[in-house]
């Protein structure tokens, strides 16, 4: 095969490496659709389902396109639907679905960096501390994905591990669920290896606070945990070496996670149904966790259809965000409304530029963001008016869902499995442009740039 791509004067890297260059969209939703196909057709035998009869086709599209997509919605429960073999194919799909997410960002973000001027660059690489000489090397990058991702995952699982034994379990099923879920969580895909789930271990803090934190480090993305491993070699001057993005990104979503514990704990604090009827300790617990799940992470350790409208709402908002660029995460990502924020502040200061920890950030980047987020709005309405027609469920019922497809969360009313099969075609196609969608059409836009000779004059309309 490299004999094949080098008679034809290009490497396999170099092809892939120019793909993501000069066709972002094509590579992302080509690799994707062709992932999606294989764990499609994996997942169709008679021996991939409990029961030996095979699983209908829109079943094991839906569940294919969740675990390549990390989404986690699911028509079917997979502890009890699917066989060993199943699970062990939905397992795979979810590492190969997580790893693709952060390599297709992470060289959409080096082909970005090629278009950009000699003195960026240079700043570029100042700040990351990664150097212009790494941008072309895929495959070493790759090879750090890996490592990185398969280092926590492993992590978290060891952490698991201990826990399960003391609960009984025996050393196989409790090496199975502690990798399960560990690479469920850092891939923040939500999927779970038994019918019960996260809910038995709702007050069991060493089984959900490592789900937690893994779901939390995955929703950061690759770029902001590289940055912070290459920081700690400064000491205490670690701070002081992070990049903008990692800065934005690690601040907004703490404040995103606080915002969220405390609404959501307040809105299910009575609520018999969720946490009305937990002691003190497991509702601080409970509500930290529904806290972080909207980042991506779509675990549970109450049901999610039980809840307040209102607290639905929130979560909506929650999911709608998302996690880090570059990372296992959905939505439209947290720099996204960072960005956004910051420039309404400076509207409101009257400030010209946009500021912020001691950086500027380009016009051309709010630009973007207001893109990402019309884009992603767009797609949440259509899907909504979607189903609208064809089900009978109510909007706020959809709306949860459709936002959950979009953002590849993966929590739930309860509705996903009362689907029609064209509902369930939807929130296949949703999930799908909603993991590949957006990084494909940033990564455009971003490479898009139009040298204008003559340029029109000046005018302002009414906004407002």
């Amino acid at each position: 095969m490299a004999t094949r791509w080098r008679n034809r004067g290009v490497t396999l890297r170099e092809w892939v490496d120019r793909t993501a260059r000069e066709y972002p969209a094509r590579l992302a939703m080509t690799v994707f659709g062709a992932v999606i196909t294989i764990f499609t057709l994996l997942l169709l035998p008679p021996w991939a389902t409990a029961s030996g009869t095979g699983a209908r086709f829109v079943d094991a599209l839906f569940t294919a396109t969740s675990a390549v997509c990390i989404t986690g919605l699911v028509v079917v429960d997979t502890g009890l639907y699917w066989s060993e073999y199943g699970r062990a194919v939905i397992l795979v799909g979810i590492k190969v679905g997580g790893l693709g997410v952060m390599t297709i960002a992470s060289l959409l973000g080096m082909a970005v960096s090629r278009r950009i001027g000699l003195t960026q660059k240079l700043l570029t690489a100042s700040e990351t501390k990664t150097g212009t000489s790494r941008l072309g090397q895929v495959g070493d990058l790759i090879r750090i994905i890996i490592l990185v991702s398969t280092s926590i995952e492993i992590a978290i699982a060891t952490v698991l591990l201990p826990r399960f034994l003391a609960l009984g379990e025996s050393i196989g099923s409790a090496v199975w669920h502690a990798v399960f879920y560990g690479v469920s969580a850092f891939n923040n895909a939500g999927f779970v290896p038994t019918p019960e789930g996260l809910v038995p271990y709702a007050a069991d803090w060493m089984v959900v606070v490592p789900i937690m934190l893994g779901v939390f480090i995955g929703a950061l993305g690759f770029p902001v945990m590289l940055n912070l491993l290459h920081s700690r070699r400064y000491g205490q001057q670690w701070i002081r070496h992070l990049s903008l993005h990692t800065k934005l990104t690690v601040t907004t979503s703490v404040a995103l996670f606080v915002a969220g514990f405390v609404v959501i704990g307040a809105m299910e604090w009575a609520n018999p149904r969720t946490l009305g009827e937990q002691d003190v300790p497991t509702k601080v617990l409970s509500a930290a966790f529904a806290a972080v799940m909207p980042r991506s992470g779509g675990f549970n350790t109450v049901d999610t259809g039980a809840m307040n409208p209102e607290t639905w709402l929130v979560t909506d908002a929650l999911m709608f965000v998302g996690g880090g660029s570059a990372s296992t995460a959905g939505g439209i990502k947290v720099t996204t409304l960072a960005v956004m924020l910051l420039a309404i502040l400076a509207e409101a200061r009257g400030d010209r530029d946009i500021d912020v920890f001691g950086r500027r950030i380009p016009r051309d980047t709010l630009r973007l963001s207001i893109a990402v987020v019309f884009i992603g709005a767009t797609m949440v309405l259509a899907s909504c008016i979607a189903l609208l027609r064809i089900t009978d469920f109510s909007l706020s019922e959809i709306l949860f869902e459709v936002i959950s497809a979009f953002a590849t969360v993966g929590l739930s009313t309860g509705i996903t499995g009362d689907l029609p099969d064209a509902g369930k075609y939807v929130l296949c196609a949703l999930m799908y442009l909603g993991r590949v969608g957006t990084i494909s059409v940033l990564g455009a836009i971003a490479l898009r740039d139009r040298r204008r000779v003559v340029r029109f004059p000046e005018e302002r309309p009414v906004i407002g």
